[in-house]
């Protein structure tokens, strides 16, 4: 090889050495984000409600203000002290002291009112005692008239006989009247023995009221009735019981005593899947204070109507999740993080959500075939947060796009056949009878139901 032979080579190795980095330099620089695919997984495919809840005990005593107070028109007391919330008492330990004065006002109207039934009974003793002793001296002075008249008969033996017959009845007239004032001093001792009955009654009712009053006023001091932590009850909105703040007469209760052998985890499930819960199905507990401790548990209870709380913006269901685990260390109020294992099917085929589009209604996936693709129809099944189930139109051995191809223009569009489509929508229509019966006869279907369909007819 001469020199100039050589030389040429030179350059063209050189001007080749420059395409090659001019293009690492400026070719890979592409708007167009790299093109991601997925295959399809088969095995068991979990799906789980997580949620958020609270510690409360499952079991617990109330520690109650006074009962009765509507009795006297108090419909709300408020709180003017209270011990720290999470103090463990012992029984007959002071835990609140209430606002008296409403009580004290209704104490001492009472107090007047039973004043003034007591100077009513003595005034009505004082005038049945003066009635009476006005009748017994009439007594008195008809029995000496009659006296009289007797002296006078006798006396008259030797008068003419009209005056013998004119003092006779003179006697007579003196017997009757004395007669007459006895029955009637008898009627004014019972109408004065029925009037003191009366207002006596009346003065008990006003004593009793005093007494009622002030053993209600001895209660507005509240003490501990058990041994226990103490546990300040929430209010509807979710704010604790505060100084301050007011007991209800119609529910008094101002804190709780919690048996900590066994507690629930109260969540709240929004209305999408809320169906899927049920009562028995198992839960993972974990609890924001402690990492470290994993719980387990049950749904006892589910709401069956919903409630719209503070800062959702949609309705949601309470749902009651039981601690199957005993620990001295967790306490109520406590934020757990609960994951609800709704359902779990074996052996399906599943793929990410991300793989899944949808065009006239329809379910599609993007297939990678070679160096084309296609777009292919599908029958979904359930779903979780990540993945969904494929009933029809995939096998394991496919690539999926796991976003939309940049260009879809001429991608050929694979339908399942119609009387594979109809087997679904036979199905799906016995689901919904099925979903129509009580729910201890819906529990388990769904699962007995994806695992009687094909994994794929591929």
């Amino acid at each position: 090889m001469n020199f100039l032979e050589y030389k040429k080579y030179l350059y063209w190795g050189g001007a080749f050495l420059l395409v090659i980095i001019f293009w690492l330099a400026f070719g890979s620089e592409s708007n167009e984000a790299p093109v991601l695919y997925a295959s399809p997984q088969q095995g068991t495919f979990k799906i789980d409600v997580t949620t958020t809840g609270e510690l409360r005990a499952k079991n617990s005593t109330s520690i109650r203000g006074p009962e009765g107070i509507r009795e006297f028109r108090i419909f709300n007391v408020p709180i003017q002290r209270l011990i720290p919330e999470g103090t463990v008492v012992k029984k007959g330990d002071f835990v609140a002291e209430l606002d008296r004065s409403e009580i004290t006002s209704s104490f001492q109207d009472a107090q007047l009112e039973l004043e003034e039934a007591e100077s009513q009974y003595e005034s009505a003793q004082l005038d049945s005692t003066l009635t009476l002793s006005q009748a017994r001296d009439n007594l008195i002075n008809l029995e000496y008239a009659v006296e009289e008249a007797k002296i006078a008969v006798e006396q008259s033996k030797y008068e003419s006989p009209a005056v013998q017959r004119q003092v006779e009845i003179d006697l007579e007239r003196a017997r009757r009247e004395l007669e007459q004032a006895r029955k009637n001093y008898k009627t004014q001792v019972r109408q004065a023995e029925v009037n003191l009955r009366e207002i006596e009654a009346d003065l008990k009712q006003e004593r009793r009221e005093v007494e009622r009053i002030r053993e209600i006023m001895s209660k507005f001091t509240i003490y501990a009735p058990e041994n226990g932590m103490v546990i300040y009850k929430r209010n509807r909105d979710g704010s604790k019981t505060t100084e301050g703040s007011s007991i209800s007469a119609w529910d008094p209760v101002v804190a709780e005593l919690p048996d900590f052998s066994v507690m629930n985890s109260i969540t709240y499930v929004n209305e999408v899947d809320i169906q899927n819960v049920r009562i028995g199905q198992n839960v993972d507990i974990g609890l924001d204070a402690m990492p470290e401790k994993e719980l387990t548990g049950m749904v006892t209870d589910v709401a069956n109507i919903g409630e719209q709380r503070p800062n959702s913006d949609s309705k949601v269901f309470q749902v009651v999740v039981e601690l199957n685990e005993a620990d001295t260390t967790i306490r109520p109020a406590m934020t757990t993080s609960n994951t609800i294992h709704v359902n779990k099917i074996e052996n399906v085929v599943y793929v990410p959500l991300e793989t899944i589009h949808t065009a006239d209604s329809l379910n599609f996936v993007f297939k990678r075939d070679g160096l084309d693709m296609t777009m292919q129809q599908v029958v979904l099944g359930m779903m979780n947060d990540n993945d969904v189930i494929i009933h029809e139109g995939v096998s394991l051995n496919d690539q999926l796009y796991l976003s939309t191809p940049p260009d879809t223009a001429g991608v050929q569009k694979v339908y399942l056949p119609e009387d594979v489509l109809k087997e679904y929508r036979d199905e799906e229509e016995t689901e919904e009878i099925v979903e129509q019966a009580p729910t201890n006869e819906r529990t388990g279907d769904i699962s007995e139901r994806q695992r009687r369909r094909p994994v794929n007819r591929e």
